[in-house]
């Protein structure tokens, strides 16, 4: 099974290898007969596309409440004390 999995995984290496090396062989194609409107178009829309996964990503879905944190926790995060200051008998 180990076999199968890393199969996989050497695929999806060599097939991201051969978008990368695609790109930018497209990419020096346009830069040399210069095509930069086309570059810009085709850079501002990667951009675009970018932010819309990082967007849609739920990037904080995980099985613990972030709402159940102890109020000194709290308390930490935002720099204020909830308890007050301990003062020395000496």
């Amino acid at each position: 099974m180990s076999q199968r999995i890393n199969t996989k995984t050497k695929k999806r290496r060599s097939l991201t290898y051969l978008w990368i090396f695609g790109l930018a062989v497209a990419v020096f194609v346009l830069i040399y007969f210069e095509k930069t409107e086309l570059l810009y178009v085709l850079a501002t829309l990667g951009v675009t596309a970018l932010l819309v996964i990082v967007a849609t990503a739920d990037l904080g879905a995980h099985d613990r409440s972030d709402n159940a944190l102890p109020s000194n926790a709290q308390a930490a995060a935002s720099g204020v004390s909830s308890s007050p200051p301990k003062l020395s008998s000496k």
